[in-house]
């Protein structure tokens, strides 16, 4: 397939009134094979393109990160969270507003919440140069010595996430009507962050809190490993609270704020959160692991040029760097 034919097959599939899809989007938040990006890539653009449309969510299988590298990395991932608490306080750095290594529980609160969050979490951010341009705002990670292998998993899944990130974005940018690889020198140094949680058993009853109170993303995407657990919950249109579990090697894939100003709300960064399960589970541990995938911290989130239209026009006047959208969100769900 010639790549100037996307644009034309997109049209297409869009405007079929009976697309599965659209008959499946109705229902639930839909998933899809990234395999399908390099066999029909016109037919699986509109769809995730529509998906994200219409949920700002999609999960995305067929990915082809090894059964061994996530479990591996939850099994690490678990070990430093069952380490003493006085343990992990070596890792927390006051004052970082969480940037690398620990924060603990009660901590992150969701923006305009009164409660904070039942979590802990460790954050991975990229390794780059220190004498790179972004070394002032993207320190060096650390890495717990009480859990061997942690950097290798931990890392390994980072490297992994960030490629899957990278093939979703060229899917979404031929959706907008923009190059393949637009996203790319934008992502190349992206300050992203992979954030393993541990949400620890719910012990006190009618407690006010959530695990993660309902929350939009900040970044440009999120992949999210391993949401087999009872718990995500997605805000519809509707206003209804919809669950997302996956199956297989399914990954849940979600529109960040960032993406959403860049794309004048094409592609919507819907509210979601994380509730206390009404079962036997609340009395057990939940962990999760979110990659956040962020632009390189010196990209201005203008609204691009192809999202601007009659119907949709511009949402936003003054402009912000990636960087500087960062800092304000962090301050808002007190992390700085």
């Amino acid at each position: 397939m010639d790549w100037p034919d996307v644009p034309r097959l997109l049209r297409w599939r869009m405007n079929r009134p009976h697309a599965n899809l659209m008959t499946t989007a109705m229902k639930n938040v839909p998933t899809l094979d990234i395999r399908r990006y390099d066999t029909d890539c016109g037919a699986f653009v509109a769809e995730i393109g529509a998906a994200y449309r219409e949920f700002g969510f999609c999960c995305i299988s067929g990915h082809g990160i090894a059964r061994e590298l996530i479990d591996g990395s939850y099994d690490v991932f678990r070990r430093f969270f069952a380490l003493p608490t006085d343990t992990k306080m070596k890792y927390h750095l006051a004052g970082a507003g969480g940037a690398r290594g620990y924060t603990p529980f009660k901590v992150e609160t969701a923006k305009d919440s009164r409660y904070a969050d039942l979590k802990e979490f460790w954050h991975i951010g990229r390794e780059i140069p220190r004498d790179s341009k972004f070394a002032d705002v993207m320190p060096p990670n650390l890495w717990p010595a009480e859990v061997p292998q942690f950097r290798q998993y931990g890392y390994g899944l980072y490297q992994a996430l960030d490629q899957l990130g990278t093939r979703v974005l060229r899917a979404l940018a031929l959706h907008l009507g923009e190059a393949e690889n637009f996203f790319e020198d934008k992502t190349d140094v992206g300050n992203s962050i992979l954030r393993p949680i541990h949400y620890p058993p719910i012990t006190e009853e009618n407690i006010p809190n959530v695990r993660a109170g309902a929350h939009e993303d900040i970044n440009f995407i999120t992949l999210l490993v391993g949401a087999s657990a009872e718990g995500l919950e997605v805000l519809t249109r509707e206003g209804k609270w919809l669950p997302i579990t996956t199956e297989g090697d399914a990954i849940v894939v979600n529109i960040g704020d960032m993406l959403q100003r860049l794309s004048n709300h094409v592609f919507p960064s819907t509210t979601h959160r994380v509730v206390n399960p009404k079962n036997e589970n609340a009395r057990k541990p939940r962990y999760s692991v979110p990659f956040f995938l962020h632009p390189n911290p010196d990209v201005v989130l203008d609204p691009l040029d192809s999202c601007v239209t009659p119907d949709n026009p511009r949402r936003y006047d003054s402009s912000i760097t990636s960087h500087e959208y960062l800092l304000q969100r962090l301050r808002e769900i007190k992390l700085i």
